[in-house]
């Protein structure tokens, strides 16, 4: 765009300005409204997700209500193993992430001490810190 002088070209510039703007705007309105819409759907999933599992879990425990082992199949027995130690890793990665927060809290906030009701974790130590990164 070749510009002349003058307050005319001025006047010129400053309207293509708002009109860019404006369909900036407006572009990104398009985009917050799409977003909107995908976490309307993201909701709808999760919630009959959730729906699913309750269904799963009343006939799961409505099945074996009595909570005698040896009637369930050993498929069953298999399974209730497995699931119990993915709850066991699920917890110690979620202690894992724990430590890992506090420690990059005592890192940004040094004289804020660490909580007195934690016990000791078996991941102290493991974790080596490095510096965050700076923009």
């Amino acid at each position: 765009m070749v510009k002349k002088e003058g307050s005319f070209n001025k006047k010129l510039d400053d309207e293509d300005l708002q009109k860019m703007l404006i369909e900036n705007f407006i572009s990104l309105q398009k985009v917050l409204t799409n977003l909107s819409v995908k976490f309307d759907e993201l909701s709808s999933n999760m919630s009959k997700l959730l729906q699913l599992f309750e269904i799963s879990a009343k006939s799961f425990a409505e099945k074996y209500s009595s909570g005698d082992i040896t009637k369930q199949s050993p498929a069953d027995q298999e399974f209730l193993k497995k699931l119990d130690s993915l709850l066991d890793q699920n917890k110690t990665i979620s202690k894992a992430i724990l430590l890992m927060e506090e420690k990059i809290r005592n890192r940004s906030n040094p004289q804020i001490p660490p909580m007195a009701d934690e016990e000791p974790s078996q991941f102290q130590g493991m974790i080596r810190s490095r510096p965050l990164p700076k923009y």
